[in-house]
């Protein structure tokens, strides 16, 4: 029987169809060290963002192991040592469709959350504070919102910010992207300079780190509003708290962050700073169409194998 450890939990419907399938799936969370203990008896794991999979612990599975297979719930695998494990014969596979609609979600509704301020007005309201005067907004339609990352997830919250009338630009390393004509290509400079509002949608890079610092930060309109529900690595955490002081940027929306759970305090309590825990993904429609993908992706690989 084909072991699979489900270290992050999936979707119960997700987990019965496996057992279904003859799948031996634990659903039990196991913690670093009790995962260099046991992930070599296992073929196969599941994870989300909170489980690391590094090179220490992966390395528990070469010699005497049987794992084969690394399936991450999502689409990122930031937290996933993949060269390490492809040189060793583990494969990696991701979800990358499955949470499209409820990053672009989340995205549209933070840029509505900054434009309105129900960030700060959620939290002075229950402090018994009316700063009716305090939070005069401003609406999003005819503003110019520029994606950086113009991949299915960038492009999906673009279409969902211009259905709301809001003009959008883009800007992609390969260049223009076609179906698309009703969107502005730009280049990463130009796009910095003339936006409202920025949002980041592209996986994290560690070769090349922060797409958005000190330099970016610069280029932007005074009063911008920035979105990250990318990755953590992708923004500065330091020069977006810098920005904010100096009045470049007007407010941010944060959904990842540099280090998971968040501890910077700075951030945590900053009051420009719109936060949610990583939870892009976290739909009950999102979580089934990874559950259902994961079914698909185990299936199939044991099947051939």
């Amino acid at each position: 029987m084909i072991k699979v450890l489900a270290n992050d939990k999936i979707d119960p419907q997700s987990a019965k169809e496996l057992k279904e399938q003859g799948f031996d799936v634990n659903e039990s969370h196991l913690d670093k060290e009790d995962l260099k203990k046991e992930l070599k008896n296992y073929d196969a794991v599941i994870v989300r963002s909170a489980t690391k999979l590094t090179k220490d612990i992966l390395s528990t599975t070469v010699d005497d192991g049987k794992l084969k297979l690394i399936v991450r719930a999502g689409v990122g695998l930031d937290n996933i040592d993949k060269k390490f494990a492809e040189e060793n014969n583990i494969a990696v596979k991701n979800t990358p469709s499955a949470s499209i609609n409820a990053v672009a979600e989340l995205t549209v509704a933070h840029i509505l959350a900054l434009s309105r301020n129900l960030h700060q007005s959620n939290v002075t309201m229950r402090d018994g504070k009316w700063l009716k005067k305090e939070y005069q907004g401003s609406e999003i339609e005819g503003k110019t919102l520029g994606i950086i990352g113009f991949g299915r997830m960038g492009q999906a919250a673009g279409k969902k910010a211009h259905a709301l009338g809001m003009k959008v630009v883009y800007t992609k390393r390969s260049g223009p992207v076609e179906g698309f004509e009703d969107f502005q290509f730009l280049t990463k400079e130009e796009l910095l300079k003339t936006s409202d509002v920025i949002t980041l949608h592209m996986p994290f890079n560690p070769e090349v780190g922060a797409v958005i610092g000190t330099a970016e930060f610069d280029l932007m309109k005074k009063g911008v509003l920035v979105i990250n529900c990318a990755r953590g690595g992708v923004l500065s955490e330091d020069a977006l708290l810098n920005a904010l002081d100096k009045g470049i940027v007007a407010g941010a929306a944060l959904d990842v962050f540099e280090e998971e759970p968040l501890k910077t305090a700075k951030i945590m309590n900053h009051p420009k700073i719109s936060l949610t825990p990583h939870i892009g993904a976290s739909t009950e429609e999102a979580q089934g169409r990874i559950g259902g993908e994961i079914v698909k992706i185990l299936s199939s690989y044991f099947k051939e194998v």
